[in-house]
């Protein structure tokens, strides 16, 4: 059984949030200067609210390995998907956003993943310290559950889309775990992690809107025993039939490496996803 957070790999947040803030003051001093606003365009649906919410299904693919060491014992890589038997399956995730005015947005985001299989290992795996044999029947489970709570400001605004910043702080949750006849093993991880991004969305008709959105961070290389880097892209479209109800689909996908001692996971997720909004 292992435990470990993450709080440690993160000395470093004073200088995160320095360069956050150097990031987004420029963006303030750009909103002094108010440009006239777009001529002959027909004004958007769906920019007119406070609050936000949608609900999403998401489909995606599952790259990844893990390792975990103890007793002096190398971890071996442990596939998802050739040595667990992991398979592709629809997840669902909820999305919340706070508006109080038109260029600033308090954003919380949850997605919780979770894959469960029974496989025969075809060679010896390490896990923990715990030697799992060839061909012995394992139950495994794989969590990842993510909290994102950000704060964006759009520093462009206009009738037909926006540019904007985004300061995030990610809660992420990570459980491995392998069971067998003859033992019984589990490693965990959990932790704040900031990341800086960038969003844009653009209205193509009145209606319809393509959005961007892009974040992340790289632990800067301080401390040889940690090691991470997430990044998480999302191109999607959002058709509003009201000002108060629209339709969103969209492909995404979230890297994640994280390195603790000789603990690591590599991962990848990537696919469509789709859902509803609605808003007052």
């Amino acid at each position: 059984m292992r435990t470990w957070t993450l709080r440690a790999a993160w000395r470093p947040i004073g200088v995160i949030s320095l360069t956050a803030a150097v990031l987004i003051a420029p963006a303030t001093a750009f909103a002094q200067f108010n440009p006239p606003q777009d001529q002959g365009q027909s004004p958007a649906i769906g920019e007119k609210y406070h609050v936000e919410a949608s609900f999403n299904f998401w489909n995606p693919q599952l790259f990844g390995t893990i390792s975990s060491e103890q007793f002096g014992l190398l971890g071996s890589d442990i596939s998802l998907t050739a040595d667990l038997g992991y398979l592709q399956q629809r997840f669902h995730e909820f999305r919340f956003v706070l508006r109080p005015a038109k260029k600033h947005r308090f954003r919380v985001q949850y997605t919780p993943i979770s894959y469960t299989a029974q496989s025969n290992f075809k060679r010896n795996i390490i896990f923990n310290g715990i030697n799992f044999p060839v061909s012995l029947p394992v139950s495994s489970q794989f969590d990842w559950r993510v909290w994102r709570l950000g704060y964006e400001y759009d520093f462009v605004y206009r009738s037909r889309g926006f540019v904007g910043v985004l300061l995030e702080t990610r809660m992420t949750e990570f459980t491995a775990k392998l069971q067998s006849a003859v033992a019984s093993e589990f490693t965990q991880a959990k932790g704040p992690l900031p990341a800086l991004g960038f969003v844009a969305r653009g209205y193509v008709h009145p209606t319809t809107a393509i959005n961007f959105e892009w974040s992340g961070m790289r632990l800067p290389d301080i401390d040889p025993k940690y090691q991470a880097n997430y990044f998480d892209w999302d191109l999607y479209g959002t058709v509003n039939f009201t000002n108060y109800v629209g339709f969103q689909m969209g492909w995404r996908k979230q890297t994640t490496f994280l390195s603790i001692d000789h603990d690591r996971g590599d991962l990848k997720f990537q696919g469509l996803w789709f859902g509803g909004v609605v808003r007052y």
